[in-house]
């Protein structure tokens, strides 16, 4: 019998094999219909349906006028506060916003100053990485792509927890605040191993901070310098809080907490989030923005291209004759938020500031200007502008502070974790019950 060396040896078999599978079994569509069945827990008219309650955050872009349902400005409520109110205060006042709402979402408070101080204490506590964890974990083989290497990090973190199994709360919400502290390290590690031993740049392993927020302890381990300007921490803060929690109704969250509602440990439930969140079509949206805008920016010329230059590219990417030919314009409309997207107003405003100290007005001016054209060009072939989202302005952001890409998407992990854990715990606490669908 012959040896097989590669999976490529047997592909065209199976995917023969998988088509006439497919011809020989397709699915009615009127049984949809008939047996009234939620295609990806939407109904017919492609609006998502209700599968849980939550009380830790809210996602408005509707109000009621007239007896009657209409689009409005979005609105994304953490514990009932707004978070662009929460935003500008952190902004306003200076000062990092982080450990903050990570304690309201948490807690469902927000936390005195005494109580503030502790808990930073505590999460900066939980950064230090068990004896050898890097030398024996991260740096030996490591992955193409930081997703995954984040996750074999977090599942390698199960056997060196003596309590990895106990589902009690005490010991879940330690483990929770231990996850939160040392993602960013599991991350950035794992991409500087990659960085070394695959693209043969110098090697930067710094030890975390033991003061500090969670942003400048990122961008300390992330340097090779270790140097940031305060400005570009507070960005960072911010970017941060805007993808910690999004409603309960994202796929990520939706993963982890039916995970969770298992009785499995916690390593499992947050690596079933990253394993949704990985996907382009959801946490590695921002990414696709900007390999689009790179592909734009060559086909328009540059910086300095005109509205007409920038139009035509926009035609193109509509008509899947420039970037990935999908015919989508990336980093434009939402599955919730129909008019705007509060998140991308925010940023919006962050990236102008950081544009004015590092000089980088020229570059926001062409997002900006591809902005309003690209809604301009919507309008005209589809009758309908979307709205800009969070993932159009979040790659501009971490371009301007010098995040590799390959960490945008572990970096949205780094946020989104605390959400995870948060859903984990009220479920732990207010049902308890496993999640299953009707067969």
């Amino acid at each position: 019998m012959e040896e097989h060396n590669s999976y490529s040896d047997v592909t065209p078999e199976i995917v023969r094999l998988a088509e006439l599978s497919k011809e020989a079994g397709v699915i009615d569509t009127e049984l949809y219909t008939k047996y009234d069945v939620k295609r990806g827990l939407r109904d017919l008219n492609r609006k998502g349906v209700l599968a849980g309650l939550t009380n830790i955050s809210d996602v408005r872009a509707t109000k009621m006028v007239d007896g009657k349902s209409v689009p409005c400005d979005g609105h994304l409520f953490y514990r009932g506060y707004e978070v662009n109110d929460l935003v500008e205060g952190f902004h306003k006042d200076h000062r990092f916003g982080f450990e903050e709402v990570t304690y309201l979402l948490l807690f469902n408070k927000l936390p005195t100053r005494e109580e503030l101080a502790e808990f930073e204490k505590l999460l900066i506590y939980y950064r230090s990485l068990p004896t050898s964890f890097v030398r024996d974990i991260i740096m030996k083989a490591p992955s193409k792509d930081m997703m995954n290497t984040l996750a074999r990090s977090i599942l390698t973190l199960y056997s060196y927890d003596d309590r990895a199994d106990d589902v009690s709360l005490p010991n879940v919400l330690r483990q929770c605040l231990q996850l939160i502290s040392l993602c960013p390290m599991l991350s950035i590690y794992g991409y500087q191993a990659y960085s070394h031993y695959h693209d043969g740049n110098s090697l930067f392993i710094h030890q975390p901070m033991t003061e500090g927020s969670m942003a400048e302890n990122i961008l300390h381990i992330l340097r090779p310098d270790s140097s940031y300007t305060p400005l570009e921490a507070r960005i960072l803060d911010i970017c941060m809080i805007l993808h910690m929690e999004h409603g309960g109704g994202n796929n990520s969250t939706f993963t982890n907490v039916v995970i969770a509602s298992t009785g499995t440990d916690i390593y499992s439930t947050v690596c079933g989030g990253i394993g949704s969140l990985k996907g382009p079509r959801h946490g590695g949206a921002n990414i696709k923005v900007a390999e689009m805008m790179d592909a734009v920016l060559e086909e328009t010329g540059g910086y300095e291209a005109d509205d007409s230059r920038i139009r035509q590219a926009v035609r193109k990417i509509m008509s899947g004759s420039l970037y990935d030919r999908s015919g989508l314009v990336y980093g434009f409309g939402h599955a919730v938020y129909t008019v705007s997207d509060p998140r991308a107003e925010v940023l919006r405003a962050c990236c102008m500031e950081v544009a004015k100290e590092q000089d980088h007005m020229k570059e926001l001016d062409y997002y900006m200007r591809f902005e309003r054209i690209a809604k301009e060009v919507m309008e005209e072939v589809k009758g309908k502008a979307l709205p800009t989202n969070v993932d159009f302005y979040s790659g501009f952001a971490y371009g301007m502070l010098r995040i590799p890409r390959d960490l945008y998407t572990p970096l949205f992990v780094c946020s989104r974790v605390v959400g995870w854990v948060a859903h984990n715990i009220e479920n732990k606490l207010y049902d308890g019950r496993i999640m299953r669908p009707a067969t």
